[in-house]
């Protein structure tokens, strides 16, 4: 069985059997899509004759964050399709990113899996850009879920303040000297639990083990240790060009039934956003539900509860 892995191998899968997590359930089936030249890894629960549903995750995740989430999806009759955004887990690293090339990627694994309109539900920057490409392909989605998905900037803010700032010489100098030394980036190595502990400064309410068992999925087992698969030159920061605003004033026309989840913590990896505030801008056909004493990750904090929420949204 171990033949052929070699010694890191061996070590990585006995570590990675050490940090199981309950109802935690491996895809059944993995794909590759290319986009562009770019291949992006796929993964499906679920009857390949089921109702597809598409999931997509947030910045700096992977589509293994759902493995809680996904299979009670699935379970309630769904082929569940999720995928590794570019430069992120087991897809490929490119030369550039931007807000559109992983819209385009998005686009290319929906029309891989089905010809006919279908449903979406994004987490953090995938309901973003699910919202934003809904915008534009109504004809191709059915439904919406936007867990904590739906960034929002107050239009009382002075926006021309911040666009400047994002515009400023040293701005945009930080981020040339960035790009300058992709080329020789690589990502800190670790123990598996001590990359577990530096994902708990943008995971803070998530446990240990549920972030030990992340490690094991989204990292890889180099010989100087543990080291996460995102593309080093990938930082927080923004996906540009992109503007709250062209997704909100778009909102109250948007063209299907939306369900919009929200927590009631903010978080450092969130979009904190005031629902009341947002609540304004919402059609006749979207919900909003809030999650109590949920932070940012709704669906790995309460992934039972959110679940739920959904089903019943697509069912009524």
């Amino acid at each position: 069985m171990t033949a052929g892995l070699g010694l890191h191998g061996v070590v990585a899968a006995a570590e990675i059997s050490r940090h199981r997590f309950p109802g935690a359930r491996a895809p059944d089936r993995q794909r590759t899509v290319d986009s562009g030249g770019v291949s992006l890894a796929v993964y499906e629960w679920g009857e390949l004759s089921a109702p597809p549903l598409i999931l997509v995750h947030g910045a700096f995740d992977f589509a293994r964050t759902f493995d809680v989430f996904a299979p009670l999806l699935a379970d309630a009759g769904y082929r569940v399709v999720s995928y590794d955004q570019r430069g992120h887990g087991n897809s490929e690293h490119a030369d550039l990113y931007s807000w559109l090339a992983d819209e385009r990627d998005m686009i290319a694994v929906v029309d891989s899996t089905t010809d006919a309109p279908c449903i979406a539900v994004g987490h953090s920057k995938g309901g973003a850009m699910l919202a934003h490409a809904i915008q534009a392909l109504p004809h191709r989605f059915t439904r919406f879920v936007a867990i904590d998905g739906l960034p929002f900037r107050s239009p009382h803010d002075d926006a021309s303040v911040r666009e400047r700032k994002s515009m400023s010489p040293d701005f945009i100098t930080d981020w040339l000297d960035h790009r300058r030394g992709a080329a020789d980036r690589v990502r800190k190595a670790g123990t598996l639990e001590e990359l577990a502990q530096r994902r708990a400064f943008m995971n803070p309410r998530l446990s240990h083990e549920w972030l030990c068992y992340l490690v094991s999925q989204g990292a890889r087992r180099d010989e100087d240790g543990w080291r996460w698969k995102i593309d080093p030159v990938l930082r927080p920061g923004g996906f540009g060009p992109y503007r709250s605003r062209w997704m909100t004033n778009r909102l109250p026309g948007f063209p299907i039934p939306m369900l919009a989840i929200f927590g009631t913590i903010a978080e450092r990896m969130g979009w904190d956003v005031n629902p009341a505030e947002l609540k304004e801008y919402f059609a006749s056909s979207t919900q909003m539900a809030l999650m109590q004493d949920t932070g940012h990750f709704i669906h790995i904090e309460r992934p039972q509860e959110t679940a739920a929420l959904v089903l019943n949204f697509l069912q009524t």
